[in-house]
């Protein structure tokens, strides 16, 4: 262990969480994935982090404290709250259509009307816009109509949060978010950018195309396509950092913050179950009846949890360093033995 990861360890007690560590056994047994950690934190009370399986196949060592990791889809969530920042310094409105500051993109390269979708659209995936690209089907639907959870929603609130801006995502993200928060192992990795040390192996049991494939090292693939829908990397610590300023009220004015926690059904999307979604989070319903609230990433070779109780004295983040797991019965197991108690 380094001597930056021992001096991690010592500030995150181990204090008793004998639940969730079983948990975390369970979801790599049997060839569930490489290896998994876990990070608990509760007001009132010592962080608590563990971990199972492992870090790297090839030499066994195990995953550890302050690992970078790609966080997927959580990516969201730090767009959505960018965006929301944008919108309180002046900059942008959640009214603003996507023709305001794209004019001709969605019409030219998805045959939709972007003079009908909002900016609060594509924040909340309503836009009627598919998960594809040209060529693709099924086609552009009616905005507003229902949830279809798309990655092409938040290319496009990426791509006006530069034009709003005149800087870049990553920036942006930066100025508004990790530097306030004092997220130093947070960003948005560019073209040939490498996950920063310390940091577990990545394994992908698929293809770039999302194929089925033999299980493989894909640490050092670029991840640069999924950008502001899935492309940012974080840690288990900086993710409780921001999403306890998030839930908590603490990063967002009022205004904002009513506006990322209104949700939309999800019923019938074929998304995830039991779950309601705002402007980049969502509100999930454990099998117990508990409802937590934060969001998921799942990119090609890494599997991202991070959710917590509303007000945001309670939460939990995990990540998977594999991406064949099954991401929602993961989820109901280890979150469902520290918050179904």
């Amino acid at each position: 262990m380094s001597l930056f990861a021992a001096a991690l360890t010592a500030t995150l007690v181990a204090t008793p969480a004998p639940g969730l560590q079983q948990a975390l056994d369970r979801a790599v047994a049997g060839g569930g994935g490489p290896g998994i950690v876990a990070e608990l934190r509760k007001d009132g009370s010592a962080p608590w982090f563990g971990t199972a399986g492992v870090g790297d196949t090839e030499t066994g060592a195990r995953r550890q404290p302050g690992e970078h990791f790609r966080i997927g889809s959580f990516t969201k969530t730090f767009v959505g709250a960018a965006v929301l920042r944008l919108t309180a310094e002046g900059k942008l409105s959640l009214n603003d259509t996507v023709a305001t500051w794209l004019p001709g993109v969605v019409e030219e390269q998805l045959g939709a009307d972007g003079t009908k979708i909002s900016i609060r659209q594509l924040l909340n995936h309503t836009s009627g816009l598919p998960d594809a690209y040209p060529g693709q089907t099924p086609p552009p639907e009616e905005p507003g109509r229902r949830f279809i959870y798309s990655k092409i929603n938040y290319t496009l609130a990426g791509m006006i949060v530069e034009r709003a801006t005149g800087s870049t995502l990553a920036a942006e993200i930066d100025r508004l978010i990790a530097r306030p928060l004092g997220l130093t192992g947070t960003y948005m990795p560019g073209t040939g950018n490498p996950l920063r040390t310390p940091h577990a192996r990545h394994y992908s049991a698929f293809d770039e195309h999302g194929g089925p494939a033999p299980v493989h090292d894909v640490t050092s693939a670029e991840m640069d396509w999924a950008w502001a829908a899935g492309g940012m990397v974080s840690t288990t610590s900086d993710v409780h950092r921001f999403l306890k300023a998030l839930l908590s009220g603490r990063l967002l004015a009022p205004k904002q913050q009513k506006e990322m926690f209104t949700t939309v059904s999800t019923e019938g999307a074929d998304w995830v179950p039991d779950t309601r979604y705002g402007l980049g989070v969502h509100s999930q319903r454990l099998p117990c009846g508990v409802t937590l609230w934060g969001g998921g990433g799942y990119v090609q070779g890494s599997m991202t949890y991070a959710m917590g109780m509303r007000n945001g004295g309670h939460s939990l983040v995990a990540n998977l360093n594999g991406d064949w797991n099954d991401f929602v019965k993961t989820f109901n197991d280890l979150y469902g033995s520290r918050f179904c108690r």
